[in-house]
């Protein structure tokens, strides 16, 4: 039997159609997340989803794909293969590095670890909603970033609104309008999901460094990229060296504790690592 006459009786057996099938794989592909609550499209999508999990789980499973279905709070995530998934699945030693994996820049990792901790401290203080969703402020978030990171939001309204969006992109947080974001004074819905999204470890990590460190690109590794020898990485750009470069600076320093004069050259450091 071939696999699409196979695929057409298990679907025919569902109630689903080849197409509707196909429109959900490619939408998971796609986003990586389907939640019931951001649209009336996503809700069918969703019901579709548990109606055809079983079948979903083994098409995905011949590549590796694991499915995260989360019924109370009704969505569903894929993660890539040898994924570690936050708080139910370690990662796999596997070389995998596929596009499946979301790649965030340096601003965008650094408002998803405090969106994350902002989220995890609502939880501890009882402040969630029936749904699971904490209501959150920006300026709340503006002066988490400062205390956790040392660093606050764009002060662009374009790029603040551009890295907001991201998210709810990601289907981390929701909102209703952007203008809420031009005076600082906006709220945000954080969705639970966003505990799946990263990792114990990297909230951990932001939560003991020193106010003056910030975040190297990617160094939150999300979508579960983190393994034993890829630890979280924090480092200041402006001081940016090699590991040979800075025992160079390090010979240097002690050179001179027991040098009068050097040549004006002597302890020059190319850099940019």
């Amino acid at each position: 039997m071939k696999f699409n006459e196979y695929l057409g009786q298990r679907l025919e057996k569902l109630d689903t159609s080849e197409f509707e099938f196909q429109e959900l794989i490619l939408r998971l592909m796609n986003y990586s997340v389907i939640s019931r609550a951001e649209s009336q499209t996503e809700q069918q999508l969703f019901d579709r989803l548990v109606r055809c999990r079983e079948l979903i789980e083994e098409y995905l499973a011949v590549i590796g794909i694991q499915l995260l279905i989360e019924p109370r709070f009704e969505y569903a995530r894929i993660y890539p293969p040898s994924s570690e998934i936050p708080g139910m699945k370690e990662a796999e030693d596997n070389a995998w590095s596929g596009s499946l994996r979301q790649r965030l820049n340096q601003t965008e990792t650094a408002l998803v670890l405090v969106v994350r901790a902002q989220y995890e401290k609502a939880l501890r203080e009882g402040k969630i909603d029936e749904q699971g969703y904490a209501l959150d402020s920006i300026e709340s978030i503006t002066i988490a970033m400062k205390n956790l990171l040392g660093r606050g939001l764009p002060d662009k309204i374009t790029e603040r609104k551009k890295l907001f969006l991201r998210l709810r992109q990601l289907r981390l947080i929701e909102y209703r309008h952007e203008e809420a974001f031009e005076n600082g004074e906006g709220w945000i819905k954080v969705h639970p999901m966003i505990m799946t999204f990263v990792s114990n470890q990297a909230v951990d990590a932001i939560a003991s460094l020193p106010s003056e460190s910030v975040i190297t690109d990617g160094a939150a590794i999300t979508q579960n990229e983190t393994r034993d020898n890829d630890k979280f990485q924090i480092e200041n750009p402006e001081n940016e060296v090699s590991n040979s470069e800075q025992a160079k600076v390090d010979k240097n320093k002690k050179s001179r504790k027991t040098k009068k004069m050097q040549p004006d050259n002597a302890s020059l450091i190319e850099g940019d690592a």
